[in-house]
């Protein structure tokens, strides 16, 4: 099975009783189940086993980012292994992963935004990938401009902005709510690198979109005046942390599924409950990973932090942290689509996403079913 890769969409994310897709993504219910403070189930052990190496692939190196870190956690703490599962973590990028889970080549990984997963499959019509955790229902990019450039986004028009790739769509979708068309209104032009510091001092741009918990991190801490606009505080739709996998191992694992996203979801927990503890977790991941991207303490320290509240702020009322809302998703690809992502017409996504996972494994007060040892 053959896809074409994406181009990177850097926005790197009630409960719903029914799960949303077809019927292979639901995740069944048996004697096998588990219950809160009872033994494991041996034969829902066996089954996890048959599932043999589950390989997860992140989405930018190990870095303390959400759906990588609970990740990381939960491997950390043998969560996984409490299931009877066999993980293995392998560091990668993002747009790089999805050929690979679609082709169950990998099992799990980690997308930018829910956006990512659906591009990915609008382009790729075979392409069976099923979200099953949006973790911050809220963009997480921004347009940082340089100092005295510019007070309101209509300061803007006629300027150039610096782009990674390409122009991240909650921030293209920010500009053209004021008004402001790209080729039309503001150009923009690629900057190499990922430094802010670098970017900042380019003399033909007047900004560059970053995320509020990686570049403005860095610019704070070495002292750097800027103006942030914020695509999410002016009402732009968006989401990050998303964790999906393939129908196939849906279909054909669905208990080593579910458990997967149980131990991830305790490991969120945990790492929302104490950041400086998860952030050094991933630290030594990278550190043992040779640190290739240079991530330094301070910076995931400040990422998961930064990750962690947002995703603790934008969780939907009477909802389990992870759990996707489908009228925020919805409303995130129409935006998107007015501005002329998915060809400009947003794209059924009914398939993209699944709730029935995580419903199974949270209770009522949106704690994790844990069993007991």
């Amino acid at each position: 099975m053959k896809f074409k890769r994406i181009a990177a969409i850097t926005i790197a994310l009630s409960v719903a009783a029914v799960s949303c897709g077809s019927d292979s993504n639901e995740a069944p219910t048996d004697a096998s189940a588990v219950a809160a403070d009872a033994p494991f189930p041996a034969a829902r052990c066996e089954a996890n086993k048959a599932a043999g190496t589950i390989t997860y692939l992140s989405s930018f190196d190990f870095a303390a980012a959400a759906s990588i870190v609970d990740v990381i956690v939960a491997k950390d703490k043998g969560y996984f292994a409490a299931m009877c599962l066999d993980v293995e973590l392998k560091a990668s990028f993002s747009t790089a992963n999805y050929p690979l889970v679609a082709g169950n080549e990998a099992q799990f990984s980690s997308g930018g935004s829910f956006s990512e997963v659906v591009s990915f499959a609008a382009d790729n019509a075979d392409a069976d990938v099923v979200a099953l955790s949006i973790e911050g229902h809220t963009g997480i990019d921004a347009l940082i401009v340089k100092d005295s450039q510019a007070t309101q986004l209509s300061d803007l028009k006629g300027s150039t902005i610096g782009v990674k790739g390409k122009i991240t769509p909650s921030v293209q979708a920010m500009l053209a709510k004021a008004g402001l068309v790209e080729g039309t209104d503001y150009q923009t032009v690629p900057v190499d690198g990922f430094d802010p510091l670098v970017h900042i001092a380019l003399p033909n741009i007047v900004g560059f979109p970053g995320y509020k918990s990686n570049e403005v991190g860095q610019l704070d801490r070495a002292g750097v005046k800027y103006t942030l606009f914020d695509p999410a505080a002016d009402g732009i739709p968006g989401s990050f942390g998303i964790i999906y996998t393939n129908g196939t191992f849906i279909k054909d694992h669905p208990t080593a599924v579910e458990d997967f996203m149980r131990a991830t979801m305790l490991g969120l927990a945990d790492a929302i409950a104490d950041p400086a503890a998860a952030s050094k977790t991933a630290l030594g991941l990278i550190d043992s990973n040779g640190n290739p991207n240079f991530l330094s303490p301070d910076g995931e320290t400040f990422r998961w932090v930064t990750e962690a509240k947002l995703i603790t702020d934008s969780t939907p009322a009477g909802s389990p942290v992870g759990l996707a809302d489908a009228a925020g998703l919805q409303n995130e690809v129409d935006a998107y689509a007015a501005i002329g992502l998915f060809g400009g017409t947003a794209p059924d996504i009914s398939k993209r996403f699944n709730t029935s996972v995580l419903t199974s494994i949270y209770d009522g007060a949106g704690k994790v079913i844990w069993p007991s040892k």
